[in-house]
């Protein structure tokens, strides 16, 4: 849930729990378990970053990336949003050696975290870190359909222009997933009118209806969209 437009130090807003707290540990404890690795990042994220650390993707959506990496075949990803780089392992597990991970934040303070467990993953030499505003790094890649998995996981007000460029970029059968598309089931009410319930509304609404893919909304954690590119 990493912001990754603006400098990452404040908790992200407050969000209800979307799903009953007795069916998210039921899921957790039937999926494949957390290495140690794993289970250290995260309990050195919820010392270092306080109430910023529920920006961390839950283990089980962090086995869905993995899994979805290595299904479709991915040797090129790019992840919008890093925070101390729980996903990013995730996803560049399930790359090939030779596989390529551009990594895009702003926060250096969170993504040193994620740098020492990228090395400590033996994946450091697949992930590439641009510290500088998502959107400029995103509008400067080639245009040629050569990407093969995306993940979006930061600001949510900028989903909209980052899901736009990132979709011409991906080869058909490729993927973008979006996180947070609940954001705690403020999506659900329409009286809520902050300007990030604005945005995921829309941006639901986008996916749902974009003829250049095939998509679902999945009710992981706080909410998963996949879009496959026809």
């Amino acid at each position: 849930m990493t912001d990754s437009t603006s400098h990452v130090t404040a908790p992200a807003p407050k969000r209800g729990p979307v799903l009953d707290p007795a069916l998210g540990d039921y899921l957790l404890t039937h999926s494949s378990p957390a290495d140690d690795l794993l289970r250290e990042l995260a309990e050195e994220t919820r010392r270092a970053t306080g109430g910023a650390a529920g920006m961390q993707v839950s283990h089980d959506e962090g086995v869905l990336l993995n899994m979805l990496v290595r299904m479709s075949g991915a040797r090129r990803a790019v992840e919008v949003g890093v925070f101390t780089g729980y996903s990013s392992i995730c996803i560049a597990r399930g790359l090939p050696e030779d596989g390529h991970l551009l990594a895009c934040d702003v926060s250096t303070e969170w993504t040193s975290i994620a740098q020492r467990y990228w090395e400590r993953a033996g994946v450091a030499g697949r992930i590439e870190l641009k510290i500088a505003p998502a959107i400029e790094t995103l509008r400067a890649l080639p245009a040629e359909p050569e990407i093969d998995f995306a993940f979006i996981d930061a600001d949510k007000t900028g989903y909209p222009a980052y899901y736009e460029e990132l979709v011409p970029r991906l080869r058909p059968g490729g993927l973008v997933v979006l996180d947070n598309v609940f954001l705690g089931g403020r999506v659900f009410d329409p009286a809520c009118r902050d300007e990030d319930a604005v945005t995921m509304r829309r941006m639901n609404e986008i996916t749902a209806g974009d003829e250049r893919v095939d998509s679902v909304m999945l009710p992981v954690r706080d909410g998963v969209t996949i879009a496959r590119r026809r």
